[in-house]
């Protein structure tokens, strides 16, 4: 899933691929919809959430 990076917000990534919302909530994203979303990057999230951004990206990669 190279065309997914840690830069984009959840908002950008659910709309290139929605099938790596199941990936989110599995590591404790849970709300993929909050206005957070749509402003946050997917490692700004990742640090708030506790989630080690290096480990959800190989994840995201092996879909």
């Amino acid at each position: 899933m190279s065309d997914i990076t840690k830069d984009m917000t959840i908002g950008e990534i659910l709309r290139t691929n929605p099938n790596v919302a199941p990936i989110l909530m599995e590591a404790g994203m849970h709300c993929l919809g909050c206005p957070s979303a749509q402003g946050e990057s997917l490692e700004e999230a990742a640090m708030v959430h506790g989630i080690d951004i290096d480990a959800l990206m190989q994840a995201i990669e092996k879909m």
